[in-house]
């Protein structure tokens, strides 16, 4: 199991976007007509996080703001912190309620409880398709057995997680690549000094779940940089 140490890395490398890129063009195309996309948006709130806290809620806010310009996307909101707590918020389709409940969630010591975060996705796409699970954090401190199974279960039903990693801390970053493969999903670092490339990649996944490749590309083409990398790949 991995320790937090408060460490902040350098921004994800060429090659780790390039990677995140590929997994995306292999995701869904869409979700099914008729439909709205439905995404589950999972953080680590826990102390080693609290220095980027603020920051993250900028960049969140900013890809839920997008994801409701397509419209059609359904985002529920979970977090852990401090002794075994971990709540999730009811399904939300207003960009702005869900960032002011955000910005009320201050961060509080504990180890990490990912396989909460999994199981409750489990548990949610059993009752109602969940086209795609984004995870940030920096730690892991569990059994990566665990994660793994209960990973390879949300493979199975069809649920892609995107694990957004702050900082390099190695067993953390071995268990988050395993839990991407393992269900069709993908893995990025990010750091302070890539708030731009993270909140280009966090809008790309939300976008792509709520309309699919088309809304994509238009949010490719408007935003630019990593997402117009995203775009032009994912056909």
């Amino acid at each position: 199991m991995s320790k937090k140490t408060g460490n902040i890395s350098k921004t994800a490398t060429n090659a780790e976007v390039d990677a995140f890129i590929r997994k995306m063009a292999m995701t869904p195309a869409s979700p099914p007509s008729g439909e709205s996309g439905r995404l589950i948006f999972a953080l680590d709130a826990t102390a080693s996080r609290e220095p980027t806290w603020d920051r993250a809620c900028q960049i969140q806010g900013y890809m839920f703001q997008e994801a409701g310009s397509v419209g059609g996307l359904e985002i529920q909101m979970a977090y852990y912190r401090g002794f075994g707590e971990f709540r999730a918020s009811e399904w939300l389709v207003d960009s702005a309620q869900l960032v002011r409940r955000m910005t009320g969630v201050f961060c509080l010591g504990g180890q990490t409880q990912i396989a909460k975060v999994l199981t409750h996705a489990i548990a949610e796409a059993n009752a109602r398709k969940v086209n795609a699970v984004v995870f940030v954090g920096d730690c892991m401190e569990e059994s990566v057995d665990e994660l793994c199974r209960l990973a390879g279960e949300l493979g199975i039903l069809g649920v892609p997680t995107f694990v957004f990693q702050e900082g390099d801390e190695p067993i953390a970053a071995r268990a988050f690549r395993q839990i991407a493969r393992l269900t069709g999903g993908a893995h990025c670092g990010f750091d302070s000094s890539s708030a731009n490339q993270l909140r280009d990649l966090l809008s790309a996944v939300a976008v792509f779940a709520a309309g699919g490749r088309r809304a994509l590309e238009s949010f490719g083409e408007r935003a630019g940089g990593e997402a117009l990398l995203i775009a032009r790949q994912v056909k």
